[in-house]
């Protein structure tokens, strides 16, 4: 099997010389370069060196404008979070961070533009290519120990894993009157690769870290927005002018409500799963945890509300809570940290949620509904 190869996001503000460093790398022209602040990647696009397993993603350069620069942010973001169409290609192992060596300042709003283009990606090794650095040798020290400062006590400073001055291309030094001008050589080249191939390991583990959590949180998104659904729709059939007796007539409801998180968690629709499955709803509507639940609303003195607004308020209750619950059930499924046969750790599980909160919940929105006019027993 082929092994992935490491993908290294280039970011920077427009003109820093990005593209160059990139032709530098591939030892050809082949990236489009500039001058100036004027970014000349209009998009990303994916280069990958010949003799090297590694992926080098141009970005968006930042720009001076505020709304070009959130264009750019958005952008860079936008094609990270994409990464489910296509891992391989847009997992960020590695993010090489240029700034300017013919700079004497680094700006919080270019710190601010990194952070922002790349919030999925909170844990990979980022690395500082000062380019530019067409100057001496103390030169090069100043900027790095500017790099330095500017990095102390930002949310990723532990994420940095070094600082290179770099000279992409060469370039001619102007010096006494009436003299040739030097020309420069590129340098830092091989040592920005050697250390990025060296970090790559660690940044392929805490790349994939970071992937599993935007992957978990997306779902954690999903599957509260389908019990918000199911919540709505249990508000509705449970708006009737009759007592809520019994949780059973919400079964039906919940069990459609905890196929539809089991499929965002990838649960199989197996026979080990309807069992969970079953097993889930029948001690959130029918179980003594969930008869309890009942008995103590039932013990409420009168409230100013109708029958139908009570009975929705506690039914739509129920089903967030057993959503609730089912979604801490699949999540620990989906991590590998149970099974779907551990059927006694899930039933304890919902009969903690339905009686941990569940009955002060209702209570409270009953009271604010009534406009506090009931007595608390």
């Amino acid at each position: 099997m082929e092994k992935p190869k490491g993908n290294i996001l280039v970011l920077g503000n427009s003109g820093v010389g990005k593209s160059t460093l990139i032709n530098a790398v591939l030892g050809e022209e082949i990236a489009a370069t500039g001058i100036g602040t004027e970014g000349t990647t209009k998009e990303l696009a994916i280069y990958e060196p010949a003799d090297l397993d590694i992926r080098l993603i141009d970005s968006v350069g930042f720009e001076p404008s505020l709304l070009k620069r959130k264009s750019a942010i958005k952008s860079v973001d936008k094609w990270c979070k994409s990464v489910k169409d296509n891992e391989a290609e847009r997992k960020i192992d590695v993010i090489w961070f240029c700034v300017d060596g013919s700079a004497s300042k680094l700006f919080d709003d270019t710190f601010s533009a990194l952070f922002s283009a790349t919030s999925m990606w909170k844990s990979v090794p980022i690395i500082v290519a000062i380019t530019k650095s067409h100057s001496d040798k103390k030169h090069d020290e100043e900027n790095i120990e500017m790099v330095k400062r500017a990095f102390h006590g930002k949310k990723r400073e532990q994420n940095l894993y070094g600082i290179i001055p770099v000279n992409s291309a060469p370039y001619p030094v102007e010096t006494e009157e009436n003299e040739q001008p030097v020309i420069v050589g590129v340098k830092g080249i091989q040592e920005l690769l050697d250390l990025t191939i060296s970090v790559l390991p660690k940044g392929k583990e805490l790349a994939q870290k970071d992937l599993d959590k935007f992957k978990l949180k997306q779902k954690r998104n999903f599957a509260q927005g389908t019990i918000a659904v199911f919540t709505g729709m249990a508000a509705t059939i449970g708006a009737v002018p009759i007592p809520f007796a019994d949780g059973a007539l919400l079964a039906p409801l919940e069990v459609a409500e905890i196929k539809a998180i089991g499929k965002i968690y990838g649960i199989q629709n197996d026979d080990k799963a309807k069992e969970l499955f079953n097993q889930i709803v029948e001690v959130g509507t029918v179980g003594a945890a969930a008869k309890g639940v009942i008995s103590a609303l039932k013990a409420i003195p009168g409230i100013n509300l109708a029958a139908g607004v009570m009975n929705a308020i506690i039914a739509g209750a129920f089903v967030a809570g057993i959503g609730e619950a089912a979604v801490y059930i699949f999540e620990q499924i989906y991590l590998g940290k149970r099974n779907v046969t551990d059927i006694d750790w899930a039933t304890k599980i919902i009969e903690s949620k339905l009686k941990d909160g569940l009955v002060e919940k209702i209570k409270n929105e009953l009271l604010k509904k009534s406009g506090g006019n009931y007595t608390n027993p």
